[in-house]
């Protein structure tokens, strides 16, 4: 299985270039990825009830069921649909059900209602995504270079999906009081550090050049490759840890308004933040954090998560420091001397916007990203939750400054 062993693979090639795509060549080696991917999906969905993945537990977040259905959407409407004389449909309606945001495919249900499609079931589900491969699996080997560049793309969207089909089983599982486990063998960190052992790089400065380099596979807001200038600048050699996150909270971290961005604050009070996403006191008197594991001790050593924009910058300032841009990460990424990646995403300084020269893809599937280029800040790196070939120096992950339910993290910055 491509996805089956994710943290090992992470653990080994922290910045992998192409992960299980790379040296990616004919039809048949894409029509074996294709099964391995489309089946690591139903794995992680094998531990849920029909209930577990149908339940919507914010705006945010999608039930399991509607991803497994909307990843197959996609490769019916793209590929199958297009490209495919004589393919019948599974379903008429799932074209209005299982459409996320492409307005060039016409109306959709609302995102905010998703939890509500109690019908199908998660075993017809299961049937259409059966329908969807068999289909696939005939055509792969006709498709002509461009057809097969569009599933490829549909391949890396599908394990985005399988990304966000656990955070947001755990966003709903950290809603149930009964606090249910989704899996019950415990994962150690794989970036545990000793207290007190952070060092600072000294990146790159100058004229650098970041984006994609055009070898194997990119989304399109990882391009084009364009040049940035750089002053001097350091930074961490690892994320800021559950050990550190805590002496922010001892020193007041949450009730000193000036560590914070005037919105960071105004969310802090009108939410009533006090510490990251699913962490609670412990009886012992410190923290425990709810995980897909289910409830666990804090790992003082294991890097931070489930952190939004503002509460690591409000950090970054508190520790003397700042959040890198995502040019300064990058560079540093590009000379493999960025240790620690792969744990959690880590908030960048950068606001998502194109790169200089950034054209939107032809047709329906230039809504995949540029679209959003508004109002949200770049992550970069990859978290346990991320497949292999996505944690690589280009890719640009993006939410909006509040958000949290995913594994988000930080790593310090200063100027030289």
């Amino acid at each position: 299985m491509i996805a089956s062993n994710i943290e090992t693979e992470l653990a080994e090639t922290p910045l992998a270039p192409g992960g299980p795509f790379e040296n990616l060549t004919t039809g048949k080696a894409l029509q074996q990825l294709y099964r391995e991917i489309r089946a690591h999906s139903l794995a992680l969905a094998a531990p849920l009830s029909d209930a577990d993945a149908t339940v919507q537990s914010m705006e945010d977040a999608s039930p399991a069921k509607w991803h497994l259905a909307h990843t197959s959407w996609f490769f019916e409407t793209f590929l199958l649909r297009d490209n495919r004389p004589g393919y019948q449909a599974f379903d008429d309606s799932y074209a209005y059900l299982f459409n996320s945001y492409y307005e060039a495919e016409g109306a959709r249900h609302a995102r905010p209602k998703r939890g509500m499609l109690t019908r199908p079931s998660l075993d017809e589900i299961r049937a259409y995504r059966a329908h969807v491969d068999n289909a696939m699996e005939q055509a792969i080997p006709d498709f002509s270079e461009k057809l097969l560049e569009l599933v490829e793309l549909g391949l890396h969207h599908e394990q985005q999906h399988q990304e966000l089909l656990l955070t947001d089983i755990l966003h709903l599982f950290s809603c149930n009081p009964l606090r249910p486990a989704y899996r019950h063998t415990s994962r150690p960190s794989l970036h545990a550090v000793e207290p007190g052992s952070m060092n600072w790089n000294t990146g790159p400065d100058g004229i650098q050049e970041i984006g994609h380099d055009g070898q194997g596979f990119a989304f399109d807001c990882e391009g084009p490759r364009h040049q940035v200038l750089l002053t001097p600048f350091a930074i961490a050699d690892r994320p800021i840890t559950n050990g550190e996150w805590c002496a922010f909270i001892a020193d007041g971290g949450y009730r000193e308004p000036r560590h914070w961005l005037s919105d960071g604050w105004a969310w802090v009070q009108a939410e009533q933040i006090d510490a990251p996403l699913y962490w609670s006191p412990a009886d012992n008197g410190g923290w425990n954090i709810f995980g897909l594991e289910g409830d666990q001790p804090l790992e003082p050593a294991a890097p931070v998560r489930h952190l939004s924009l503002y509460e690591a910058d409000a950090y970054a300032s508190w520790a003397g420091a700042r959040l890198p841009t995502e040019a300064e990460w990058e560079a540093v990424a590009q000379t493999g001397d960025l240790p620690g990646t792969g744990e959690v995403w880590e908030w960048t300084g950068s606001a998502y916007r194109p790169y200089p020269g950034f054209r939107a893809a032809e047709g329906a599937v230039g809504e995949y990203n540029g679209k959003f280029m508004s109002g949200q800040f770049v992550l970069r790196g990859g978290s346990q939750a991320t497949s292999p070939g996505h944690v690589r120096p280009s890719y640009r992950n993006f939410f909006y400054p509040h958000q949290r339910w995913q594994f988000t993290g930080l790593r310090l910055a200063k100027d030289l």
